[in-house]
Formats: C-alpha cells, structure tokens, sequence
C-alpha cells in the first residue's frame, strides 16, 4: 500500500452497526439491557428497555440524528454522495469494510483511524451493561479491522466509571490483538485524570504499548429546548464553535497529573480537539509552572511532555497551522472526521490543498500520513 494521505480521526457509530449486535453476543444477565432496533415514528430507532435512545437507525452522526436537506452544508454533501438514502435503504456503507473502503477511495484517504461508541455508552444510563456493550463492540470491531489490516486502524473503547473494568478491558483487547489504540470515555462528570483512582488504568495503559486517546465532547451542552428560539439558537452556535475547546482540560490534567512523566513511553492523542488553542495553552502551563508549580512530580515544563509524548487531530484549522513552529510539525495529525456531520468528506483533498498546498512537501507528508502512519504502524 502506498500512502498519500491518512485520516487520524474518523468515526464508527453505533447507528449503523448491525442491529442484532448486542443482543445477540451480550450474556445471557445482560441480553435484556443491551440496546436494540425497534420501530419508531421516522423509522428504525436505537434504544434500550430502560430508556435508552440511541438515534434512528443508520442515521446522521454519533446520536443518529435525522438528515434535513438544508440545515447542515457538509451532511447536504454527504446526501449527495447517497449515504444517508442507503441508510435507508438498509445499505450500511459504514460499516460494511468493502463499502466503507470504497467511499474512502472517493475521498482519497488509504486508511483511517476509527474512533469508536464511548459516546452511546454513557447514554445508556447503565454502568454494568455498558461495559458488556464496549467488550461487544471492542470484539466487533477486531474482527472488522482484520479484515483490512492495511486500511483500519481501531481504538477499543475502554470505560471510565470503573477502573478496575477498564484495566481488565486493557488487558482483554491487548490478548486480542488487531486494534491498535485505546480511547477512553471522556465525560463532564468523570474523575480529573490526576485523581489517584485512575493509577490502575495508567499502569493498564503504558504496559499495553498502545497509544491512549480521549475523543471532544464539546463544552456541557445547554438545554437548548427550554430557550426562546433565537436565545437557543444563539446558545447552539456558542456550544457548536467552542466545541473543540473544552480538550484544554483534558491536556493540562493529563500534563499536570505526572503520568507522562512516570510512563515515558505512553503516547496520548486529543481527538477533534483542533489546534489553535494549544500554543496559547502550553506557554500558559510553562508560565504558571515556572511560577508556582515546580512542586508537581514534573522534572521537565508541561510544553516538553507535549512535543515528546502528545499528539492532537484537526481537520480544518487554518490559524493553528500558522503555528507549527510552536506546535511541533511531529504533533499533528489531520483527520477528515468522516462520517460526522461536521466532517470535510468527500472534499478532504481540496481542504487539504487549501490549507497545506503551500507548505513544503515534507512537513505536509507528516501532518495528512506520516506521523499517523508511524504512531499507528501502517508501513510506508
């Protein structure tokens, strides 16, 4: 395989999954609290018998939505590509290897990496059952990689409420074999990642050789409904444009808690997180721990953890581009985020060409295939 260009974020949601997925390998004291396809008012729909709603099934993005012609620029280019009428048609493209490599082939990308369902996970409302759900999915999506070894790379989605379930997942998914990274949930309500429960999973993690990765989740999301119409719509375009900003916490946490310095090795990567804001943020952390922090278990400043041991994906960022000197040309993958609805597929090519035609060809190669190609082992 020759690679030109590799997506280091791309997206496996739980819509387009077979829908006897979890029911049908979920043990027999959880088959009844695993989420299934029923009939709904616009369809087929995700749920779980506890209440549970996981989107129409195939529909847009991780939650499912509806496709609307007009309401999103980049889903209309994605519904004349046909996806969604497929969808509908029961012609799961996604997450069918051959068609899914076909669409990719399209958009011109020779391998991906796949971020996975952590997101369904926490609207399951369910601990012990979402773990059943991840280990489900974490098999899945092995046997789905190994089918193109060349062009998936998969990250097991690895909980956060349990760490004790976590590690064990760790160990399981290492045993397995054929995915290549770990992502654990990122949710407003876990622990801060220097609390000292999460010593079991930091060990888990930097013994597993696999890089770790937690995926935006945006700001916490108002109650959009509950406002007057424009007063919504202004407080959903705020959420949506700072949506990649809220990773400047889990950076300086994972920074500041020490563990990049006690597993020298370890490799963390901040999904969809964008770029322009890092630069800012690691002189900040320098400043302040020049200042009052040297009593963290840190021997060296936050910004060198970043360039040794960090990495963060974008896939439209012109200001952050500006700032590779800073950033470190070795620190940044892009990614198209295919198949979400703010994603840059089926154009990535002319979003490339736009924003890194100017650069030299060597510092390009590295930002759209070799860093993602080194971090992941696709052979170049």
């Amino acid at each position: 395989m020759e690679y030109r260009v590799i997506s280091a974020d791309c997206h496996i949601d739980l819509p387009w999954l077979p829908p006897d997925l979890f029911t049908a390998n979920a043990s027999k004291a959880l088959k009844d609290r695993m989420p299934y396809v029923t009939d709904g008012e616009k369809g087929p729909v995700w749920v779980s018998k506890n209440g549970g709603y996981f989107g129409l099934q195939n529909g847009m993005g991780s939650s499912g939505r509806e496709y609307i012609p007009g309401q999103i620029q980049r889903s209309d280019r994605m519904a004349a590509e046909g996806l969604y009428e497929d969808g509908k048609n029961g012609i799961r493209r996604l997450t069918d290897p051959d068609l899914r490599i076909k669409d990719q082939d399209r958009d011109g990308i020779q391998a991906e990496v796949l971020f996975g369902i952590l997101g369904a996970s926490q609207r399951l409302n369910d601990d012990e059952a979402a773990v059943e759900m991840m280990r489900i999915y974490n098999d899945w999506l092995a046997d789905f990689c190994d089918t193109h070894p060349e062009r998936f790379a998969g990250l097991a989605s690895i909980p956060n409420h349990d760490v004790a379930a976590a590690a064990a997942e760790i160990e399981r998914v290492v045993k397995r074999g054929a995915l290549r990274g770990l992502e654990v949930a990122n949710s407003w309500d876990m622990k801060p990642l220097f609390d000292p429960d999460w010593a079991p999973l930091w060990k888990a993690v930097g013994e597993s050789g696999l890089p770790l990765h937690f995926h935006t989740i945006g700001t916490k999301r108002p109650d959009f409904e509950s406002m007057p119409p424009l007063q919504g719509r202004q407080a959903h375009a705020v959420y949506i444009t700072g949506f990649q900003l809220g990773m400047a916490r889990t950076l300086m946490e994972i920074i500041y808690s020490g563990v990049l310095e006690t597993y020298p090795s370890l490799h963390v990567v901040i999904g969809e997180s964008g770029i322009g804001w890092i630069p800012y943020l690691l002189n900040r952390m320098d400043m302040e721990w020049e200042e009052q922090y040297k009593d963290l278990t840190l021997r060296m400043k936050p910004s060198n953890y970043w360039h040794r041991q960090c990495r963060a994906t974008y896939q439209s960022d012109e200001i952050g581009l500006r700032l590779l000197d800073i950033l470190g040309e070795d620190n940044i993958m892009w990614g198209s985020d295919f198949p979400h609805p703010d994603g840059v597929w089926p154009d990535s090519q002319a979003f490339i060409q736009k924003e890194l035609g100017h650069m030299p060809e060597a510092t390009r190669h590295k930002l759209v295939c070799g860093n993602a190609a080194r971090l992941y082992g696709f052979e170049l």
